[in-house]
């Protein structure tokens, strides 16, 4: 069984007892092998305090056990009553099986685990004695006026070590408090550390960013003023005029053909209404390929103009069709007129679509504006990345000068709790930065 010597003893207590109330000074790297070393002194004195409460638990436990197996076969009063005998002899194997149970509870090394076990086993034995217990007392009274005497005797240990065990658990509930901030202390100091050489390298980086932004404005004011790029002036004017002209072109083709096919699909109901399949399909064909999204070419309009417009031409004169307005008269006034005029359109047009792709395409293959572009893509991205990385940098700011208001409590936070331990005004010495 554990023994320690008085005068060990009493100096580990010393250590845990308040002292003369000065002032001490404990480095913060200290803290942590302070708090092991009052633990250790707090579970030594715990273990000998306990050491002879828990010699006489465990020589009541086997005392008690003996006894539970002399009753095992021990012999009724023979003067007692029949009723009595009979009870007793039913009772008496489950008494004798709660008892062995409780008893049979392994009692741990540890003191605390030791405790809760000889509490259990006292309850499970108290359990026993109330229970079934209760119906042996008059056919065997010593028996378990030695039982009783036994669990007493184990309860009585146990008090002696409750007082120990609840000042254990006071100094460890301290210890555990003062571990606790002073890791919230070290935590705060490490993202103290992280937080600094992050700011270091977001600086690092929104410099890049800054000196590239400040290299494409050169470049690009180079650029813009570079002689072959301002040669390009007449190139992106001609392309300019070829664009405005091809989308004039594509107004009055399609204010025309709008027309016609107005007067087309009027046309193709009277048809699909007199059944003339013929007729209808010249139409729907025709009415196709002027709302077709691409101009067509002169040869297909010319050719479902030339088909469509004598069958239109026939209904206008038949007063099936009536001409609402002077544009739809204009156009079946003169359709060959109108369909060279559309003709002609649909070949200007596609001229001037390919001479517009090929001035575009020669502008954008030219080494210049491609740069031009390619810089403008890059400063966005960019400009992006630094808003971004600014308000990282902002955000950290704010979090840095919260820790540092928060450090200086938390210091004066574990400084009194390990005073309250110590009982001295305990003064923090900060460590040195890493």
């Amino acid at each position: 069984m554990y023994r320690l010597e008085d005068s060990m003893l009493k100096f580990l207590k010393s250590l845990l007892l308040p002292s003369t109330g000065n002032t001490i000074t404990l480095a913060e790297h200290d803290v942590p092998a302070w708090l092991d070393e009052r633990e250790k002194a707090a579970r030594e004195v715990l273990r000998a305090e306990v050491a002879e409460p828990v010699q006489a638990i465990q020589t009541a436990k086997a005392q008690l056990q003996l006894t539970v197996n002399n009753l095992q076969g021990a012999d009724q009063d023979p003067e007692a009553h029949p009723r009595i005998k009979s009870i007793a002899k039913n009772s008496l194997p489950l008494f004798l099986k709660a008892m062995n149970t409780s008893l049979a509870r392994e009692l741990p090394e540890d003191p605390e685990e030791f405790y809760a076990a000889a509490v259990e086993c006292v309850k499970g034995a108290l359990n026993a004695a109330r229970g079934q217990g209760r119906y042996l007392n008059v056919a065997f009274p010593d028996e378990m006026k030695d039982i009783r005497a036994g669990i007493d005797a184990i309860g009585r240990e146990i008090n002696t070590m409750t007082k120990a065990i609840g000042r254990f658990k006071e100094e460890s509930a301290r210890i555990a408090a003062a571990r606790a901030a002073a890791g919230s202390l070290s935590a705060a100091r490490n993202d103290r550390v992280h937080s600094l050489a992050k700011e270091k390298r977001l600086k690092e980086r929104l410099c890049e960013i800054t000196e590239r932004l400040s290299s494409i404005e050169t470049e690009t004011a180079r650029l813009n003023n570079d002689p072959a790029y301002l040669a390009l002036e007449n190139d992106r004017a001609r392309c300019a005029e070829l664009a405005a002209e091809r989308d004039n072109l594509l107004r009055h083709y399609a204010a025309l053909t709008m027309t016609a096919s107005h007067v087309f699909r009027k046309a193709e109901k009277i048809a699909a209404k007199k059944k003339l399949s013929k007729e209808v399909h010249i139409l729907k064909s025709a009415m196709e390929i002027l709302s077709h999204h691409d101009v067509a070419t002169a040869r297909e309009v010319t050719g479902a103009l030339e088909a469509a417009c004598p069958v239109v031409q026939k209904m206008v004169d038949d007063g099936e069709i009536i001409l609402k307005n002077r544009d739809e008269r204009t156009v079946f006034s003169d359709t060959a007129a109108f369909s060279r005029e559309v003709g002609d359109l649909c070949t200007r047009h596609c001229a001037v679509t390919g001479q517009f792709k090929e001035e575009e395409d020669l502008l954008a293959s030219h080494p210049i504006p491609s740069r031009l572009r390619s810089l403008v893509r890059e400063k966005e991205q960019l400009d992006h990345m630094q808003a971004r990385e600014e308000q990282e940098h902002h955000d950290l700011l704010s979090a840095q000068k919260e820790r540092e208001e928060t450090i200086p409590h938390l210091y004066e936070e574990l400084a009194k709790k390990l005073g309250e331990m110590k009982g001295e005004t305990v003064q923090l010495v900060e460590d040195e930065p890493v």
